[in-house]
């Protein structure tokens, strides 16, 4: 009977083509797009094409339809090693003091939106909310720990779906819950929560949909700097 389920388990499992795409996905696309108009292969206008439907694709599969008819494509590739991120900051990297204070007593705080975070932030509820949503935060470091305390009230966390995620923390008559993710990026930001929840709720997870933009940013400034290129010869 196991046997069974586990087989079915896996006719289930999605192929290579079916997976998400992520931001290292495109950039290599993106690449190998460059390196087309570059030699000639591609015209400024059908590179410009592909290379909005590669910011748009969601799958892999997807994104290798728009270098299928590429040399490139066909060359093998070595897939890239995988190495889960480590569970605790490297030493050095996490200053003393925090970059950010998000502070609720008897109230709210939020921090939200295209804003940067620092290397260390520290959340405080007290018969309060604190929400921090990184989703749409810029990113200058690849390590960022965020130490909370909730008694009596809650901090909530949100980071983008493509950087990796842990926590060590506790509860005492409440809920201290971080839901751990990894990368499959080797440079993705790596997001440390820890704390306590009092009588509260401390809570990190991974908000669908969302991925570090920055990568994203880059990939775009790679595409005009390469059709500049193209266009001033």
């Amino acid at each position: 009977m196991d046997l069974q389920k586990s087989d079915r388990h896996q006719d289930t499992a999605p192929r290579v083509s079916e997976l998400r795409a992520s931001d290292a996905d495109r950039d290599r696309i993106a690449d190998l797009l460059r390196d087309a108009l570059a030699e000639g292969r591609l015209t400024a206008d059908e590179h410009a094409e592909r290379v909005e439907g590669v910011l748009a694709a969601k799958t892999v599969g997807e994104l290798e339809v728009f270098i299928r008819d590429l040399p490139a494509a066909h060359q093998h590739r070595a897939a890239p090693a995988f190495a889960a991120a480590p569970s605790r900051p490297t030493v050095g990297a996490i200053p003393a003091d925090p970059d950010d204070n998000v502070v609720a007593v008897f109230s709210s705080a939020v921090r939200k939106g295209r804003w940067r975070a620092g290397r260390r932030i520290h959340a405080y509820a007290i018969f309060g909310s604190v929400e921090i949503d990184l989703s749409e935060a810029l990113f200058e470091y690849q390590q960022v720990a965020i130490k909370t305390f909730s008694f009596c009230g809650s901090v909530e966390i949100r980071v983008p779906e493509n950087v990796s995620l842990r926590g060590i923390g506790g509860g005492v008559l409440g809920s201290f819950e971080v839901d751990n993710l990894d990368s499959t990026e080797a440079n993705a930001p790596v997001v440390y929560v820890d704390g306590w929840a009092v009588l509260g709720s401390v809570e990190a997870r991974p908000k669908r949909g969302k991925l570090v933009a920055d990568i994203l940013d880059r990939v775009q400034h790679k595409v005009d700097k390469s059709l500049r290129k193209r266009l001033n010869r």
